[in-house]
C-alpha cells in the first residue's frame, strides 16, 4: 500500500480502534465520502496495519447484487461458515437458510429471519474472534443488499466485548450519478463515522507531485490542484490520462471529445471547469485505461465487473462467451486493473473502476455479459437473476423461477429483494392478470421492507391493471400500512375499513380490520368501537385462528369503551384455542397480550407475555419481542415490580432501536421515563420522553414527525400518552400538582383517553387537582374511570375507585373510602399503589389532627416506597411522617442492597447466572455473545461483593 497523504487523524482514529479490538473491546467505524475521497485507501492502510494480529475477513458491495438477498454477508462470512455449529440452533439455521446451505420455512414471523441472521452475525464475528482480534472491512456499503446490511448493522449495533473491529465505507447520499440509494440505515442507527473532505492544498500537492506519471508544471498542474478539489482518486487517477508531460491534451477524457482538465495552445481549458461531474470524470479517466487494452481483456473485465463474487471460474466460463481466455487477463494485471487474491477471486484496483466499466459498456454487451455469467452458474438464485438481468423479451420460464426467488427471500425476511424479484418477474410474465398478481405481491413486499414510497409506486401501477376486488383490497392495505407508518392514524383506518367492507372473504377482511383496529387505536374511541363491531359481524368459522383472538377483542375492549360487557375468557384459555386452530408462533398472538390490560387483566399479561417471550426467545423470533416485552413491562410495572419491568423495557428498547422499530422506541422510551419519573430521576425522565416524543417511523417522517394524520394535525408518537403520564407523574411526585394536573387533564380527555395509560393516569388527576382545590376538574375522567373499574371488576381498580371516592369527598365518608380501599389493596400484590393510598390516608388523618392514627399508615408507605426506590414519594411521606411528630428514618443509601447498583443489563445477567445458565446459554436467550456476557459478569462482581459465580444464587 502507498503512503497517505494528509490523512493523520483519520488513520489515528482507525489505530485506537485496532488497539481497543486488540484489547478486547469491540468497536465499529463508518468512512464516508464522496467517490475517490480515499475512504478504500484508509481500509488497506487499516488492513495493513491489523498485520498478522488479527484475521482479516472483507467484503466489497456490487451495484448489481443489490437484490440479491444476504449476497454481501454470504461472501464476508465465507471464512466462518465451518464454525456455524457454535450458534444457537435458531441463529446457526437462520444463517444456512440465508446462505441457501438448508431450506428455510417463514415460521419467524415478519422480518423474524433477517433480524436472527443480524444477531447470528454476531455470532459467528464472535466466533472468528475467539483466537484473535477480527478486522472485518466492508466497501461500498451503498451496494450491500439490504438483508445483509440490515444483518451486518444489527451486529454492529449489538458488539461490545468480542474483540472485534468493524470498518464500514460508504458513499455520501447522491455523491455522483450512479451512486446508488443513501445508506439510510447507517444515517438511522448514527454509528461513529469520519466524514471525510477533499485533501488540505499542501497534502494535494504532495501527493500529485509523487503519483504523477511526470513532473507536471504550469497550468496543467493548477488545473488538477483545483479541479480535484483535494480528492486523492483524481489526484491520483487523472493525471494517468494526460497523453504527454506538456500541455495538449484533455486529462481524462479517452478520446471521448470533452475536455474537462486540460491545456490548450494557449494555456486555457478547452471547455469550461466541472462540465462533468468528478465522479463522471474520475469514471471516463477509469474506462481510458481500460480502452487502451486488447479487446479480449476489455470483455473479459466486463464480465468480472457484473460477475458479484469475482470468483474466477466463473468469469472465465462466462468470459469464453466473448471469446476470451486466461491469457487475457494478463494486460489487465500488469496495468494494475485488477488482481487476482488468494482463494481465486478478482479483486478491482478500486470500486469506481468496475462502475466505471459496467456504466460505459454498450447495453448489448452488458446484456451478453449477465446471459453469460447465468450460463456459467449452477442452478439457483443467482443464475435466475443475471438470466433476468439479461432478458429483453417476456418469457414465462424465468418469470416463475424469479417468483420462486422472491418466496425464498420472502422466507428469509429479505423482502427487499423479493419485492425486485416479483416486480421483475411481472415484467417478464406474458400474461396481465399473471403481471398485475406478481406487482400486488412486489407492493406488499416493498411494504413489509419499509419501501413504502415503492409500495405505493406499485400498488398505484398493479390498481391500474384490474378490476379484481380482491387485489384492489389487497392494495389498499398496502396503502394503509404505508399511512400508518406514515402516522396518518385516521387514513390508514379508513383505507382497512373500506377494504374489509368488499366483497373478500370472511379471514382476509378480518385480518384487515385487525390491523384496523391498531390504526383505530390512535385515530380514537368512536374508529375503535366501529372497527370491533364490524368484527363481532363477520361470520368466521370455528376453525380459523382469528376467530377467538376477534371475540376476544372484543369482549376485553368494548366493555372498557362504555358498551356491553360480554364474556372474557381468559387469555391463556384464548391462546390455546388460537393455537388448536392454526396459530403457531408468538407474532400470531401478541395482540391478545396488550388487550389483555384495556380491560385491567394484568396478571393474564404478565402469565402470558412472560410465556411468549421465552417461547420468541426460544424460536428466535426476535422482531415480536419488542412488542411482547413493552406489553410485559407495563403488567410488570402495574404490580410495583418497578425494577423487573426497567430490566424488561430496557433489554426490549435496544432491540426494537437495533431493529428499526421505531414505533416501539418511542413507547418504550416513554414508559422508561415513568419508570424514571418514579425514581425521581428528573434528567433521565425529561430525556427519554423526549426520545419517546421525537422516534420516527420507517421512512423518517412518522408519528412524532410532524406527519399528516390526514386531518390536517400532526400525528403525535405512539408514546405520547406514556409520555404525558411520565412527566405528570415526576411533577405530582415533586409537588408541582399545577403542571401535574394540566398535563393529566390533557391526557385523560384528550382523543387517547382510552389507552392504558391514560386510564390508569386518572387516579392521578383526581389527586393533583384535589391538591389545587379544584376537584371539579376531575368530574367528567373519574366518572369514566369508576365505569371502568366496574366493567374490570377487579379487586385493585375498586381500590383505586374508592381512593378517588376518598379524596372527591365528602369528607364524612373519606375515612370509611380509604379503609375500604386499603383492605381491597390487600393480597393484590400493587405495593405501590397500595403505599399511595396509605400515603393519602396517613395525610387525611393528619390534617384531621389524628397525628397518632396517621403514623401507622405513614411509616407503611414510607417503607414501601424506599424498597421501590420511589424516592419522591418516600421523601413526601418522610416529610408527613415528621409533622406527627414521629422520627422518620433518614433515606436509604440502595434499599435493594447491592443488587441496586447494577445496570439492568448486568442483573438480567446475573440472575440467568445465578440459575445456572452458562454464558453460552446467556448470550442464546440475551442475543448477545458469550464474550460480552462474561465481560458484564466481571463488571457486576465488585459491585455485588463476590468473586465468583458460585456466590450468586445466595443474592437472588
Amino acid at each position: 500500500m502507498g503512503e497517505l497523504y494528509g490523512r493523520e487523524q483519520e488513520q489515528a482514529v482507525i489505530d485506537a480502534l485496532l488497539d481497543g479490538a486488540k484489547g478486547g473491546r469491540s468497536g465499529v467505524l463508518v468512512l464516508r465520502g464522496e467517490p475517490g475521497i480515499g475512504k478504500t485507501a484508509l481500509l488497506e492502510y487499516a488492513v495493513a496495519a491489523a498485520g498478522g494480529a488479527f484475521r482479516v475477513i472483507r467484503a466489497t458491495g456490487v451495484e448489481y447484487e443489490a437484490e440479491l438477498p444476504f449476497a454481501g454477508l454470504s461472501l464476508l462470512l465465507a471464512p466462518g461458515l465451518d464454525r456455524l455449529a457454535a450458534l444457537p440452533g435458531p441463529q446457526r439455521r437462520s444463517l444456512e437458510g440465508a446462505f441457501g446451505l438448508a431450506e428455510t420455512t417463514p415460521t419467524a414471523g415478519p422480518s423474524g429471519d433477517r433480524l436472527l441472521a443480524g444477531l447470528a452475525t454476531l455470532g459467528l464475528l464472535a466466533e472468528l474472534a475467539a483466537d484473535q482480534p477480527l478486522l472485518c472491512v466492508v466497501d461500498d456499503v451503498q451496494w450491500l443488499d439490504r438483508a445483509s446490511l440490515d444483518a451486518l448493522l444489527l451486529a454492529a449495533r449489538r458488539l461490545q466485548a468480542e474483540g472485534v473491529a468493524l470498518l464500514l465505507a460508504t458513499r455520501e447520499a447522491g455523491a455522483g450519478a450512479g451512486d446508488g440509494p443513501p445508506s439510510t440505515g447507517l444515517l438511522q442507527l448514527r454509528l461513529p463515522e469520519i466524514r471525510l473532505a477533499g485533501l488540505a492544498e499542501p497534502a494535494a500537492a504532495r501527493l500529485l507531485d509523487a503519483r504523477a506519471p511526470a513532473a507536471l508544471t504550469g497550468a496543467v498542474r493548477r488545473r488538477l490542484l483545483a479541479e480535484s478539489a483535494g480528492n486523492p482518486l483524481a489526484l491520483t487517477e487523472l493525471p494517468l490520462s494526460v497523453a504527454g508531460p506538456v500541455a495538449g491534451s484533455a486529462v481524462g477524457h479517452s478520446g471521448t471529445g470533452q475536455s474537462g482538465i486540460g491545456e490548450s495552445g494557449t494555456g486555457e481549458s478547452a471547455a469550461a471547469p466541472g462540465v462533468l461531474p468528478l465522479t463522471s470524470r474520475l469514471q471516463i479517466a477509469f474506462h481510458g485505461q481500460v480502452t487502451g487494452l486488447p479487446p479480449a481483456t476489455q470483455n473479459l473485465l466486463l464480465v468480472a465487473a457484473a460477475e458479484e463474487n469475482g470468483d474466477l471460474d466463473v468469469v472465465l466460463a462466462a468470459a469464453a462467451a466473448f471469446g476470451a481466455t486466461a491469457e487475457h487477463l494478463a494486460p489487465a494485471e500488469a496495468a494494475g486493473l485488477v488482481t487476482l487474491t488468494a482463494d481465486r477471486r478478482l479483486a478491482f484496483r478500486h470500486p469506481l473502476l468496475r462502475a466505471a466499466i459496467l456504466h460505459r459498456a454498450p447495453l448489448q454487451h452488458r446484456l451478453t455479459a449477465h446471459r453469460a455469467i447465468g450460463g456459467a452458474l449452477e442452478e439457483g438464485d443467482r443464475r435466475t437473476w443475471h438470466l433476468a438481468l439479461a432478458a429483453t423479451a417476456p418469457d414465462a420460464d424465468l418469470a416463475d423461477a424469479l417468483e420462486r426467488a422472491a418466496v425464498r427471500a420472502g422466507t428469509r425476511g429479505a423482502h427487499g429483494g423479493a419485492a425486485a424479484a416479483y416486480e421483475r418477474a411481472a415484467r417478464l410474465t406474458p400474461d396481465r392478470d399473471g403481471a398485475t398478481r406478481r406487482l400486488v405481491l412486489a407492493a406488499e413486499a416493498a411494504t413489509e421492507e419499509g419501501k413504502l414510497a415503492q409500495a405505493e409506486a406499485l400498488a398505484e401501477r398493479a390498481g391500474a391493471r384490474t378490476d379484481s376486488v380482491f387485489a384492489h383490497a389487497l392494495l389498499d392495505q398496502v396503502r394503509a400500512t404505508a399511512q400508518f407508518w406514515r402516522g396518518s392514524y385516521p387514513a390508514a383506518y379508513r383505507l382497512l375499513l373500506d377494504a374489509a367492507a368488499t366483497d373478500i372473504e370472511p379471514p382476509h377482511a378480518a385480518r384487515m380490520l385487525l390491523q384496523a383496529f391498531h390504526a383505530a387505536w390512535y385515530a380514537g374511541e368512536e374508529p375503535v368501537i366501529t372497527v370491533l363491531d364490524r368484527l363481532a359481524a363477520l361470520p368466521l368459522a370455528e376453525g380459523d385462528p382469528l376467530t377467538p383472538l376477534a371475540r376476544h377483542l372484543s369482549a376485553a375492549v368494548l366493555p372498557a369503551l362504555g358498551g356491553p360487557a360480554a364474556p372474557l375468557p381468559a387469555a391463556r384459555d384464548t391462546a390455546a384455542a388460537a393455537r388448536r386452530a392454526g396459530a403457531e408462533t408468538p407474532s400470531d398472538l401478541v395482540q391478545l397480550c396488550g388487550v389483555t390490560l384495556v380491560l385491567g387483566r394484568d396478571a393474564e399479561t404478565v402469565d402470558l407475555a412472560a410465556e411468549l417471550v421465552a417461547e420468541a426467545r426460544s424460536k428466535g423470533t426476535v422482531g415480536v419481542l419488542p412488542t411482547l416485552q413493552f406489553f410485559l413491562a407495563e403488567a410488570e410495572l402495574f404490580h410495583g415490580r418497578h425494577r423487573d419491568a426497567e430490566v424488561t423495557a430496557t433489554e426490549a428498547l435496544a432491540l426494537a432501536r437495533d431493529t428499526g422499530q421505531h414505533q416501539w422506541v418511542s413507547q418504550l422510551s416513554a414508559l422508561l421515563g415513568l419508570l424514571a419519573a418514579l425514581r425521581g430521576a428528573d434528567q433521565e425522565c425529561a430525556e427519554l420522553t423526549a426520545t419517546a416524543r421525537t422516534a420516527t417511523a420507517l421512512t423518517g417522517g412518522g408519528p412524532g414527525a410532524g406527519a399528516g394524520t390526514g386531518t390536517g394535525t400532526a400525528a403525535p408518537a405512539p408514546g405520547e400518552p406514556w409520555a404525558q403520564w411520565a412527566l405528570a407523574l415526576l411533577d405530582l411526585g415533586r409537588g408541582r400538582a399545577a403542571d401535574a394536573a394540566e398535563r393529566l387533564q390533557a391526557l385523560t380527555t384528550g382523543p387517547y383517553r382510552h389507552h392504558v395509560a391514560a386510564t390508569r393516569a386518572v387516579p392521578d388527576l383526581v389527586e393533583a387537582v384535589v391538591r389545587l382545590g379544584d376537584p371539579g376538574r376531575a368530574d367528567a375522567p373519574y366518572e369514566r374511570f369508576a365505569r371502568w373499574a366496574d366493567a374490570a371488576a377487579v379487586p385493585w381498580a375498586e381500590a383505586l375507585r374508592l381512593r378517588c371516592q376518598a379524596l372527591l369527598g365528602p369528607d364524612e365518608l373519606a375515612e370509611s373510602a380509604y379503609r375500604a380501599a386499603l383492605d381491597l389493596h390487600d393480597g393484590t400484590h400493587r405495593p405501590f399503589e397500595q403505599a399511595r393510598t396509605a400515603l393519602l390516608h396517613g395525610e387525611w388523618l393528619r390534617r384531621e389532627r389524628r397525628r397518632t392514627d396517621a403514623r401507622p399508615y405513614l411509616r407503611a408507605a414510607l417503607e414501601t416506597f424506599e424498597l421501590l426506590a420511589a424516592h419522591p414519594w418516600a421523601d413526601r411521606a418522610r416529610t408527613e411522617l415528621t409533622a406527627t411528630g414521629a422520627g422518620a428514618p433518614p433515606r436509604a443509601a440502595a434499599p435493594e442492597g447491592p443488587l441496586a447498583a447494577l445496570t439492568p443489563q448486568e442483573l438480567q445477567i446475573a440472575r440467568l447466572a445465578a440459575r445456572g445458565l452458562t454464558n453460552r446459554d446467556i448470550a442464546a436467550q440475551l442475543f448477545l455473545s458469550p464474550r460480552t456476557v462474561g465481560h458484564h459478569l466481571y463488571k457486576a462482581y465488585p459491585k455485588l461483593g463476590i468473586t465468583a459465580r458460585t456466590d450468586l444464587p445466595g443474592l437472588f
